[in-house]
């Protein structure tokens, strides 16, 4: 108890490595948080879903905060839908067999910009006889504009306001969803802020026909951290990221340096043919090209995470840390206590367990933490490479998908700075709290 509460009081003299603890454990409050809401079936199922998952919204936009920082307000996607909002269908009244189902979508459009499309998404219930929609918009100034009506021709059916063939003739080389939007008269044109309406009206010819219907409006900005090119919400893999990228640095990190540690020990204690072995491997080891390996697993085998996990293990495991742990683990071996237990009769695996390798855990430490980072950062960079789980939202994979689509050629560097900040603070999170329990546990530091 009193080591540990000097260890606090040592920690204390050095405010990165207390902002750094802070740092990490917000990181896996997150992780935590992210794997209890977002299981890691729903993680994969929205991430490799396409249209049928991310339909509501819109393509490669940055998140919504940039308008705090910009003097021209992107407009937001706006989504109404009168499965979830009953309110939305103003009346119902008799019409021969079936009903006239009246429907008003009415929404504020204080933007500077355009949006990105409007579509309407029309789900329907009947036998034999689809229902008759007709569209009817209408402007601040008052004035209505008839959109067109059709039969649906199924159950379900999509509007989208700039393929639809009739308002595309009718507004020639101007979008429909900015001639809607536009003041009348304007070259080039405005938006025309204000409220406006979308009046739907459906005719059922079936006592037990129903009709739901949804607007979407899709914005130029979404969410915290945007979209990418298949609509989907970046803060999922955002989110997800996370607790692969800190299990993944933790995991190779703490099983790389304890199977080091013990192999180093074993080799240092018993000496000759198997203290051989274990340095000959480590010096074949460390001229292998490790990246090309994994590349090469990558490739040929399996992508699998906990593959280029087991992979990265077996290859770090003979770095040469080994030599460094084996070179403190001689000078260990030496010492008097070391010479008690074997005249007490203690077994080899006793000595190495209980007195040689607790020996050397406080130098273990700073090491392990530290080691953390370049683990995490490897993982990114298969990902970057092609080389990821994939099946796995990670950050890397987002790095990749936004390199592929020319993110920052197009400007959208929001797709690429996201998950790189994240990496960034990772590591510098583990990196300062590392440096800081090396000059703790090592005392030649500690007054530098």
């Amino acid at each position: 108890m009193k080591s540990l509460l000097r260890f606090f009081n040592d920690l204390k003299q050095y405010p990165s490595a207390i902002a750094s603890m802070v740092i990490i454990l917000i990181l896996l409050g997150i992780s935590v948080y992210t794997l209890v809401t977002i299981p890691y079936a729903e993680a994969v199922r929205l991430w490799r879903g396409g249209e049928d998952v991310w339909y509501q919204l819109p393509k490669t936009v940055p998140p919504a905060w940039v308008n705090s920082f910009s003097a021209t307000k992107l407009p937001d996607t706006i989504i109404l839908n009168t499965a979830t909002d009953p309110s939305l269908k103003t009346g119902e009244e008799p019409s021969g067999d079936g009903k006239r189902i009246n429907m008003e979508f009415t929404f504020d459009f204080p933007y500077d910009e355009f949006p990105q499309e409007m579509s309407l998404y029309l789900k329907a219930k009947y036998d034999e006889k689809a229902p008759f929609v007709s569209l009817t918009w209408f402007k601040p100034d008052g004035s209505k504009i008839s959109l067109g009506n059709f039969s649906m021709q199924g159950a379900t059916q999509n509007f989208r306001f700039s393929q639809d063939p009739k308002l595309k003739n009718r507004f020639g080389e101007v979008q429909p969803q900015e001639a809607l939007l536009a003041v009348k008269g304007s070259d080039p044109l405005q938006v025309e802020k204000g409220q406006y309406k979308l009046q739907v009206q459906a005719i059922t010819f079936e006592k037990e026909s129903e009709i739901n219907v949804e607007f979407i409006e899709y914005g130029k900005v979404y969410g915290i951290a945007g979209t990418d090119h298949m609509r989907r919400n970046l803060m999922v893999a955002l989110l997800w990221g996370m607790p692969v990228a800190l299990s993944f640095g933790l995991i190779a990190a703490l099983g790389t340096s304890i199977a080091s540690m013990i192999i180093a020990a074993f080799g240092a204690w018993f000496g000759g043919w198997i203290d051989e072995l274990i340095q000959r491997v480590t010096e074949i080891n460390s001229v292998l090209p490790f990246l090309p390996i994994l590349i090469m697993v990558g490739t040929f085998y399996s992508r699998s995470i906990f593959t280029i996990l087991a992979v990265t293990i077996l290859l770090s495991i003979f770095g040469l840390s080994i030599k460094n742990y084996r070179a403190i683990f001689l000078q260990v071996r030496e010492m008097p206590y070391i010479e008690a237990a074997r005249a007490y009769g203690a077994s080899n695996s006793r000595i190495i367990l209980n007195y040689l390798v607790p020996r050397i855990i406080p130098l273990l430490v700073p090491g392990l933490v530290t080691g953390i980072p370049s683990y995490v950062f490897l993982e990114a960079s298969l990902s970057v490479l092609g080389l990821g789980d994939p099946v796995l939202p990670t950050w890397g994979k987002i790095i990749q998908d936004a390199e592929f689509n020319g993110a920052l050629y197009q400007g959208m560097y929001y797709w690429v700075m996201e998950p790189a900040i994240l990496l960034m603070i990772t590591g510098l999170a583990f990196s300062m709290l590392g440096f800081a329990l090396d000059r703790i546990f090592n005392p030649r530091l500690r007054g530098m």
